[in-house]
């Protein structure tokens, strides 16, 4: 599960980790009241507006911006509401803008970057940082591996000071910033563990310009990125409370409701599928054949007739759909099921589509014959031996 970043920011702040002021607003009607309170709250002119969304690469896009008045701020919240943000991450329809940030804009004389996540070659969360803030850690990685630091984080101790002031002091941080870049270490390691979260990440954290009051400057963390471990929510009730359903995609929220793994895809071939390895084989499969996968969906071994038949809904309901491929190999999920399923669906979602179906494993022949009684209600509907047979027919059927 992901959060917004006003979101992270409010954890992080809870945690003791400096934050500048901030305001979220829904509508452009409240622009100019949200850029005068966080200005005033900051005791400065410069506010920064940032989009909310669920995507990177928001700056290159257009949805951050330095404003200095409430005219400004007005503006860049009309564009960013009226227009869809595209980046890299998004794809060429981009996302809709329904909620901004208004954050005080600070003065910046370095960025780092500081994150935890999972090492699973050794088992312990580790701490990821970088004298090199501000830009995507992936192209740091690429093009100077040696500006990345790590600490792995002992998972009974958590991390020890020493670790965070070493850590501090070869990022280069100097004076009292070693001792408040180390003290912001230690909160994010605990918030991390605490919260269950799979990333947290700070990217910018940020050292201001020296000041009379603060001779050495301040580090503050200026933008924050957090994931969370689904299977843990029961359990955090605060961060489920976070949880912001219009950012995620309908079909695949209404998957989960029956305990349906599904992603939407670009492609033309539906799929449904038991198991995830059989499914990305299957998605393999179906390139090779010259096809594109519409979707990944796998419904697992206990999935019942009910949530096989709400499957195919799920995969008929996106309109890029062309041809859809039913590959199961029973073992817990017998093909009985599965082909009853499939003569469900065609009575009560009913194919317009092609439909190619390949069966093998418990109960295979039951199924062949459910599915020989049912081809009259499904003209569209061929069975395949296997899966390379199973994938030339789709690919064949929506050429």
């Amino acid at each position: 599960m992901k959060v917004h970043e006003y979101q992270g920011r409010q954890l992080l702040e809870e945690a003791g980790v400096p934050v500048p002021a901030g305001v979220v607003v829904e509508s452009i009607e409240s622009a100019q009241g949200a850029y005068k309170e966080v200005a005033k709250d900051a005791g400065g002119t410069l506010v920064v507006v940032k989009a909310q969304v669920f995507a990177g690469g928001r700056g290159k896009a257009g949805f951050v911006k330095l404003v200095n008045s409430a005219k400004k701020a007005e503006d860049a919240a009309r564009f960013m509401f009226t227009n869809r943000m595209v980046s890299p991450q998004t794809g060429a329809d981009g996302l809709e803008v329904k909620k901004l940030l208004f954050a005080a804009g600070v003065e910046i004389a370095k960025e780092y970057y500081l994150a935890i996540t999972t090492d699973r070659a050794t088992c312990k969360n580790v701490m990821i940082a970088s004298s090199e803030g501000g830009v995507e850690i992936e192209q740091v990685a690429h093009d100077n591996p040696d500006a990345i630091l790590k600490e792995q984080i002992d998972p009974l101790l958590g991390m020890q000071g020493h670790q965070a002031r070493r850590l501090a002091y070869q990022l280069g941080f100097k004076g009292k910033q070693t001792g408040q870049a180390a003290k912001i270490m230690m909160a994010l390691a605990k918030l991390f563990v605490g919260t269950d979260c799979s990333l947290a990440e700070i990217n910018p954290l940020i050292v201001t310009p020296p000041t009379d009051a603060h001779p050495d400057g301040q580090v503050l963390a200026i933008d924050a990125k957090f994931s969370f471990d689904d299977n843990a929510l029961f359990r955090q009730k605060q961060v489920s409370g976070m949880f912001d359903a219009t950012e995620e995609n309908p079909l695949e929220m209404r998957a989960q409701k029956f305990d349906l793994n599904y992603i939407q895809l670009d492609g033309s071939i539906g799929c449904l599928v038991n198991g995830a390895g059989l499914a990305m084989a299957t998605m393999d499969i179906i390139k090779h054949a010259g096809g594109e996968p519409a979707n990944f969906l796998d419904v697992g071994g206990g999935a019942t007739e009910e949530a096989v038949t709400e499957a195919f809904r799920i995969i008929l309901e996106d309109k890029a759909v062309k041809g859809v491929m039913v590959n199961i190999f029973g073992g817990i999920m017998r093909c009985d099921i599965i082909a009853q399923a499939v003569a469900n669906a065609a009575k009560e979602v009913g194919f317009s589509v092609p439909l190619v179906v390949r069966l093998e494993g418990t109960n295979v022949e039951e199924g062949k014959r459910i599915l020989e009684a049912a081809k009259p209600s499904i003209p569209t509907m061929q069975t395949a031996d296997d899966l390379g047979d199973a994938a030339k027919k789709v690919c064949a059927a929506v050429a």
